[in-house]
């Protein structure tokens, strides 16, 4: 697909470091099965002007998956350039970030925490209201204090 869309330099991320070794030639491959998948990749690499590989330990490919998962759904319509995709990471895990407290005064939460401690409900809130908390709570569960 890169070739088909004249991309020269190409980034690849993969959590098999034995299969990347194998298709930079750092390590020769044994088993006969994957030997033409190895050669077919060596020979799409040479098209490439510049191609990196990256290892990515398994535990740490959600990252990759990812990726994978926004290349699928992204549509290219008769072009061929893309925009590079800008990533950050952050320093800190996402519980730890600010989040501003609702104009009444409670946490965007509150309504879903308290159904999940006392089975309540708000007063006044309509039957449509309670439907969305219930679907809202499945995603969720509580410890103690703590919603997760």
């Amino acid at each position: 697909m890169a070739l088909d869309m004249n991309i020269d330099e190409l980034l690849v991320i993969g959590d098999f470091d034995l299969l990347i070794s194998q298709v930079q030639g750092e390590w020769a491959t044994k088993n006969e099965k994957i030997l033409s998948y190895v050669n077919l990749a060596q020979r799409l690499c040479k098209k490439f002007r510049k191609i990196e590989f990256r290892h990515t330990p398994r535990a740490q490919k959600e990252f990759a998956d990812a990726l994978a998962t926004i290349a699928s759904i992204i549509q290219h319509l008769e072009s061929s350039r893309i925009d590079p995709l800008r990533i950050s990471l952050k320093e800190e895990h996402a519980h730890f970030c600010h989040v501003e407290a609702e104009p009444d005064g409670k946490s965007w939460y509150n309504d879903i925490k308290m159904y999940l401690e006392k089975r309540e409900y708000l007063e006044g809130i309509t039957n449509r209201q309670k439907k969305t908390i219930r679907r809202m709570a499945n995603g969720f569960f509580l410890n103690k204090e703590i919603l997760y």
